[in-house]
């Protein structure tokens, strides 16, 4: 497996984080990482506190081309849901510019006592993603429920991890810089490419994800939270 200090070679994907509603503060793990990981740099969607879904996505899409490199996305909240609308309104191969996801805490902006900021990102898009990807939720985010991000992830074709009890996944969870967040991007990152510059299929990139995420990140997190 990529190890998470691997330096940037030609081939690697590069890790654009895409924050959610108010951004991320200095204490949010998708922060820690920008500053830590020397291939991860924060997707500046601009008003933070009054989203707006085709603003989001332009800057998303924005981002991406000018990256000049595959890249993996590590969105938290309503950034999952940008990523979700960008895949909607911009179309793209499997796996190309976009090589994969890790989404975590998706919010549920199609319930009915939805923030106004958050209900211009409704409906949610239901389209399988063209990428692999891994779903992260908390048993008890109090944005959305377990079984909403179950089948949220369900639709977008994703891989889904159960982390257990930890609130909305972020700085007040306590989770710092989110070892288990690593170790699942590096799945996606495996995911992905071969390190070779090769985009794996959708068939390989699943069978990876089923073996290396399903199985050894949700075992982890289950034991850990039982």
């Amino acid at each position: 497996m990529m190890s998470i200090f691997a330096p940037i070679d030609d081939h690697s994907p590069l890790v654009l984080t895409v924050p959610g509603l108010g951004g991320s503060g200095p204490s949010h793990w998708q922060t820690l990482w920008e500053q830590s990981r020397p291939d991860t740099s924060r997707v500046e969607l601009g008003m933070w506190d009054t989203p707006h879904r085709n603003a989001w996505v332009t800057r998303l899409d924005q981002a991406i081309r000018s990256a000049q490199a595959p890249v993996v996305l590590a969105a938290h909240s309503l950034g999952c849901l940008a990523v979700a609308w960008w895949a909607e309104l911009s179309p793209q191969p499997f796996g190309w510019p976009v090589a994969g996801a890790l989404l975590v805490a998706p919010a549920d902006v199609d319930r009915a006592e939805v923030k106004p900021e958050l209900a211009g990102f409704a409906p949610v898009p239901a389209k399988p993603l063209p990428f692999p990807s891994i779903t992260v939720a908390s048993q008890d985010d109090p944005w959305i429920s377990i079984d909403r991000a179950r089948d949220l992830a369900k639709r977008w074709g994703s891989f889904f991890v159960d982390a257990g009890p930890q609130g909305h996944l972020n700085a007040a969870s306590g989770i710092g810089w989110w070892h288990e967040g690593q170790a699942l991007l590096d799945r996606v990152l495996d995911a992905a490419s071969d390190r070779t510059g090769r985009v794996r299929t959708a068939a390989d990139a699943r069978s990876i994800l089923a073996i290396n995420a399903t199985e050894a990140a949700q075992a982890h997190y289950l034991g850990r939270h039982a």
